[in-house]
């Protein structure tokens, strides 16, 4: 049986049961309406740490293996005090800090045993004197703040080598170190990112603030609930897009009562896409939020092929319920695989092994699942009761009657010698487009948190921590597995040593740290504080009497792993590949049974993983993108030749996005990749409308020419409508606080419009140069 027959009969069925059980079918509807809603409203924020990384990766793993030992170096909260007065040594700016100290400790979520300060017992400070060596913590007991007790807190912290790291180089702030517990142990649940950063903000930042006093916070848990507290502005994004598209397919169509349907059907299928996101236990992360707006766009773009179709067949004396059942039929193919295009577009994303991308693709693609049921069989049905309007049919007339000039301009595209002439240019713009496309770099390439926008609160702070203190918040964690009991041992001594003077030496790295370095102090204390002895010994008697006076927290409980520290300049994608380079060198140059050095942990070697995820992942989603989306094009057209007709506007679209990207200093990374997939996979959508009804005008047998000019004067409108409605509900998402969201908005903008040029202007030069024979073949030779 011949598969176009096929598809004819399936929706001939269909047509007959939705059209036959009409009011069953919108009884079924708000009941499931009415359940999603429910649902829908038990929707709650999802952002956890292990769903913003790359878990499977290889540094990822070694990180989660040796996560409870590496607490204080992953998710970590650093909390710097200023006092704007003068220097940290008053007595009361460090009652303050005792104060704020002691809130942090009973914060939800704040691993207490770990928290570092000037004011906690595990922050020593170490002293040689002719007995040896010395130590004790950095404000001891019965503190006053008398003016001889603030002497010592001085000479304290300058024994203590916190300087720069725990105290600012200026010694005019410092830093509370909270890293955090992924799981409540009170509650059992995740840590709510979002609620943690509210609570640092009105528990901390707010209410300790003042003329003297200013707060900064820096970490992962911050950022995320900074996103968080930002992604809640796009409740108002969503209300303009909502408004703005109402009166643009009001303006199109003249008919309120079309106008009314087709918004309550898309924002039904908002409605059932949060309910079944709830229902499948997922919630909203700053990621996926963004694709709500997604699905009322999408369903509003694709309704305008209904509304259009369903008032010229009107116009032209048909019964409402014929009309209807015309647009049902005309349109249930076409837009079926269109949208089936738009899930793959989602769907490939996937292949990204990233927690909050993979939700994005399961989001999404649910989202347009419920536009087929909500656009394709209800809206339809619904119609068939509402009718249009004697505005809507006057619309209509006055399209019909226009001597669309434009369209008839466009339509010489058709001819071999224009035809010629555009895919020319456009190939030349191609060629010059993947020139400068090479030049696109993975990963970020801004300081700070990328995310949010340079003058954002948090990107202050990160600003502030850099220009003030030594160790950099850019922090990549290298972990040394040794035999248990040996992580002290002059072996892997030299090992680390030596490691340690090479990375100090890569460009990109300000400075290293390990156990190693407190111990030769150590040993140059047992010596009278020569420097000559402030070296790695051989002799284990006295590497083991150092090794007692070393802080746990710089290697694990069985003395199996040792991390070093590695302070970066930045995170940039360059930097991070070096660095990771680097280190694999000298693992594969000096990896032995006794030292094995495995990358990484700390936000830095967390971010080169993720970055490394993207680079292999971006090629993969390409692939399957085009593979797949190709495919079903050629099985509802059943011609490569055509097939390939479509796809390559989409493809020019991608390479000139990239361009956009590499002139807006823009990486590829979580953020931008998506893009991608979603511009191809719903760019699509033009082309097939397009040629579907191309095929409807040439089995007229029209010619190649009117048969464009005629489908230029009803889907080509509709498809530059479509093109305006999608690029009205991304666009505003550059106003968003969350510059990754502003980013997405710009360049799906110009995916969209350019996807609708592309098809409009392309199409037709490309299927006159490399599919014309396959159209007469099909059509006869009146083409």
């Amino acid at each position: 049986m011949d598969s176009t027959k096929a598809s004819t009969r399936l929706a001939r069925r269909i047509e007959s049961v939705l059209f036959g059980h009409r009011k069953l079918v919108i009884a079924l509807f708000a009941i499931v309406s009415v359940f999603m809603a429910v649902s829908a409203s038990q929707l709650r924020p999802d952002a956890s740490f292990q769903k913003m990384i790359p878990v499977r990766h290889p540094f990822i793993v070694n990180f989660l293996e040796y996560a409870n030992e590496l607490r204080p170096l992953g998710n970590v909260l650093r909390i710097v005090v200023v006092n704007k007065q003068g220097s940290i040594y008053d007595k009361h700016f460090l009652e303050k800090l005792r104060e704020i100290n002691d809130e942090v400790f009973y914060i939800p979520g704040v691993d207490r045993g770990n928290l570092s300060s000037i004011w906690t017992p595990n922050v020593m400070w170490h002293e040689i004197t002719e007995e040896g060596v010395k130590m004790g913590p950095i404000i001891g007991q019965g503190f006053k703040g008398t003016p001889e007790q603030i002497d010592a807190v001085k000479a304290n912290v300058d024994k203590s080598g916190r300087i720069g790291s725990l105290v600012s180089n200026d010694q005019h702030s410092a830093i509370i170190l909270a890293p955090l517990l992924e799981v409540d142990p009170q509650s059992g649940q995740k840590l709510d990112y979002g609620t943690l950063s509210s609570q640092i903000e009105t528990r901390i930042r707010d209410r300790f603030s003042s003329d003297n006093i200013d707060i900064h916070v820096v970490g992962f848990a911050k950022l995320v609930g900074d996103l968080i507290h930002g992604a809640k502005a796009m409740a108002g994004f969503f209300l303009i897009t909502f408004t703005l598209t109402v009166l643009l397919l009001l303006w199109y169509s003249r008919c309120w009562k079309s106008t009314l349907a087709t918004v309550f059907c898309c924002s039904l299928a908002v409605i059932w896409h949060l309910g079944l996101i709830h229902i499948i236990g997922m919630g909203l992360n700053p990621y996926s939020i963004l694709v709500p707006f997604l699905t009322f766009a999408i369903g509003v773009s694709h309704a305008i092929q209904n509304v259009r179709t369903m008032a010229v067949a009107r116009y032209h004396g048909a019964s409402k319920i014929e009309a209807a059942k015309a647009t049902f039929s005309l349109l249930f193919i076409p837009g079926t695989v269109a949208l089936l295009a738009d899930a793959v577009g989602f769907s490939t994303l996937y292949v990204i092994d990233i927690g909050v991308i993979r939700d994005l693709a399961v989001s999404a693609s649910v989202g347009v699942a419920v536009i087929i049921f909500t656009k394709m069989f209800l809206l339809p049905v619904m119609m068939s009761y509402s009718d249009v309007t004697p505005a809507g049919l006057r619309r209509v007339e006055q399209l019909e009657l226009r001597p669309h000039k434009i369209a008839w301009a466009l339509s010489a595209l058709t001819g071999k010698k224009t035809a010629t002439v555009v895919v020319s240019v456009a190939a030349l713009v191609t060629l010059g487009g993947l020139g400068i496309s090479h030049k696109l770099k993975v990963g970020d390439l801004d300081p700070g948190a990328p995310e949010l926008r340079p003058n954002s609160r948090y990107n202050q702070d990160v600003r502030y921590l850099v220009n003030h203190y030594s160790t950099s918040s850019d922090v990549f964690v290298v972990m040394v597995k040794t035999p248990k009991g040996e992580c002290g041992s002059y072996p892997v001594a030299a090992a680390v040593d030596e490691f340690q003077w090479r990375m100090a030496n890569t460009p990109g790295v300000e400075g290293t740290f390990s156990l190693f370095d407190i111990m030769k102090q150590i040993i140059s204390g047992f010596n009278g504080g020569n420097p000559k002895w402030m070296a790695i010994t051989r002799n284990r008697f006295i590497s083991n009497g150092a090794h007692n006076s070393i802080p746990g927290n710089l290697y694990n409980s069985d003395c199996s792993m040792l991390p070093v520290v590695l302070f970066l300049s930045d995170h940039k994608a360059e930097t991070l590949s070096r660095v990771v380079n680097h280190v694999q060198a000298f693992a594969d140059e000096n990896n032995t049974p006794t030292a094995t050095f495995l990358m990484a942990a700390g936000n830095s070697g967390i971010e080169a993983a993720t970055n490394m995820v993207v680079e292999r992942a971006q090629k993969v989603m390409l692939v399957l993108v085009y593979g797949i989306v190709g495919l079903l094009i050629w099985w509802e057209f059943k011609s490569i030749r055509i097939m390939l007709a479509i796809m390559l506007p989409l493809f020019i679209t991608e390479v000139l996005c990239k361009v956009i990207m590499v002139e807006l200093n823009l990486g590829i990374k979580v953020a931008t990749l998506p893009v991608i997939a979603l511009g191809v996979g719903i760019g699509v959508d033009y082309g097939i409308y397009i040629y579907n009804r191309l095929e409807s005008h040439l089995a007229e047998g029209q010619n190649f020419r009117e048969a464009y000019f005629n489908t230029l004067k009803s889907t080509g409108v509709a498809v530059a409508l479509t093109a305006m409605m999608l690029a009205l509900g991304v666009l505003i998402w550059v106003f968003s606080a969350i510059k990754f969201q502003a980013d997405m908005g710009l360049l799906l903008t110009f995916m969209f419009v350019w996807n609708m040029i592309g098809a409009i202007v392309l199409i037709p030069a490309l299927l006159r140069l490399i599919a014309y024979q396959t159209l007469v073949r099909k059509f006869g030779p009146s083409v």
